[in-house]
């Protein structure tokens, strides 16, 4: 085995497989841009009423998974939580604590989809855009 090899060897036993667009799969909640169907911000997760866009995506979209920011309260996902159970949508709960997004819920598909609109955006999208 070459030197090379053996060092590649070694890194990713000590630190993990290798990842394509790590900042892109941190940003977007383990997915990639290109993957994504619709993104809402952590303010938008917080209104009071869940987004109807997001509840069409869920409901007409075929092969995704709604992925929730672990660190937002189970009570203002708990309804994205609910849609996806009813229109049979996996989800996962993602928890990284070493990287923060400005993301709460991301719905990606399996495949890419390369949508050009993936915000929602209305004013709390645009305070949160505007803080960052």
């Amino acid at each position: 085995m070459s030197e090379d090899k053996m060092d590649l060897y070694l890194q990713q036993g000590m630190y993990g497989p290798l990842e394509t667009k790590p900042d892109e799969r941190h940003l977007f909640l383990g997915s990639l841009r290109e993957r994504v169907v619709l993104a809402l911000t952590k303010g938008q997760v917080l209104r009071s009423k869940p987004y109807k866009e997001a509840e069409h995506e869920l409901k007409n979209s075929h092969n995704v998974t709604l992925l929730v920011n672990g660190e937002l309260q189970y009570q203002s996902y708990s309804p994205y939580i609910q849609m996806a159970n009813r229109y049979g949508v996996p989800f996962k709960i993602v928890s990284d604590l070493q990287f923060h997004t400005p993301l709460g819920i991301v719905i990606a598909a399996d495949i890419a989809v390369n949508r050009e609109l993936i915000y929602i955006q209305d004013d709390i999208y645009n305070r949160s855009v505007l803080k960052s």
